[in-house]
């Protein structure tokens, strides 16, 4: 059963109660008002705007060049096509520096945009921008484990928390995140036991890219699900375009893999 099924229009509630019963949730991005119809339709429960429009809408080589009029122009777009799922915006590069700037930020994701959820790289560091939002009423989804917006200081896409120093500064980051406030905790490349230890470990719902299976839900990149990312796929995606008709009945696809448990696979782990 979806968290979809039980009303009209998720809601950060929703998503506390299908962790608490066991129901995995269904997350994909979309940049524009056709993309997130789809999505809508297949029935995932988050839609995530993501900064990675940079680099699979503009043809960049990294997230780091999308702008704040970049997000909410996307995110608006984004909210003329969903209906029913939880619509969520990143934080771009250089949004977030202090509390005060996050604040700005995010009203304008949720104001101008119509989000209804902010997601934040970054760990410990970022405690009292999480508490000023959360004071605020903005939802916040943590982002730990690989972060792409600091990929030039990680010097590349590389899976985080390989060793013992940093496993224990996830798990730190991830508890202190979710006390001050999170709602929603994203792991990316993050080795399959680290992420079920950290999911076990917090009382707020973990979504997985590239983290394993035992996350309480899992997200891809829209354009990884339907096999037109240009180059080499990330070993984490999966496209479901083999096999179906249409974009339409791929989404569905994806949907139903994630919440029979049959996605993401071992080998799309580390």
């Amino acid at each position: 059963m979806s968290v979809q099924n039980e009303q009209k229009r998720v809601t950060v509630t929703d998503l506390r109660r299908a962790r608490r019963e066991g129901r995995k949730i269904a997350c994909l991005t979309a940049y524009d008002a056709g993309f997130a119809r789809l999505v809508d339709d297949a029935g995932v429960d988050v839609i995530l705007v993501g900064d990675s429009l940079g680099m699979v809408v503009q043809g960049r080589e990294s997230t780091v060049s999308v702008t704040m009029d970049d997000m909410v122009y996307h995110t608006r777009m984004a909210a003329v096509g969903r209906r029913h799922a939880l619509l969520m915006a990143d934080m771009p590069f250089m949004s977030f520096t202090d509390p005060a700037s996050a604040l700005r930020n995010a009203a304008r994701l949720m104001q101008e945009g119509g989000a209804e959820m902010v997601k934040l790289e970054g760990g410990a560091d970022q405690v009292a921008v999480v508490e000023q939002l959360s004071g605020h009423g903005v939802p916040v989804c943590a982002h730990l484990g690989l972060r792409p917006q600091f990929v030039h200081k990680l010097g590349g896409y590389r899976v985080q928390g390989r060793d013992a120093a940093t496993a224990e500064a996830l798990r730190r980051d991830a508890r202190t995140l979710a006390a001050a406030g999170a709602e929603l905790l994203l792991l990316e490349c993050v080795p399959a036991s680290l992420a079920a230890e950290i999911t076990e470990m917090v009382d707020i719902p973990v979504i997985g890219i590239g983290a394993g299976s035992a996350c309480d839900g899992q997200i891809l990149v829209l354009h990884d699900v339907l096999g037109i990312t240009p180059g080499t796929p990330p070993r984490f995606s999966r496209n479901f375009m083999p096999g179906h008709e249409g974009v339409g009945d791929a989404l569905r696809a994806y949907v139903e893999a994630v919440r029979e448990g049959r996605f993401p696979a071992p080998e799309h782990g580390f």
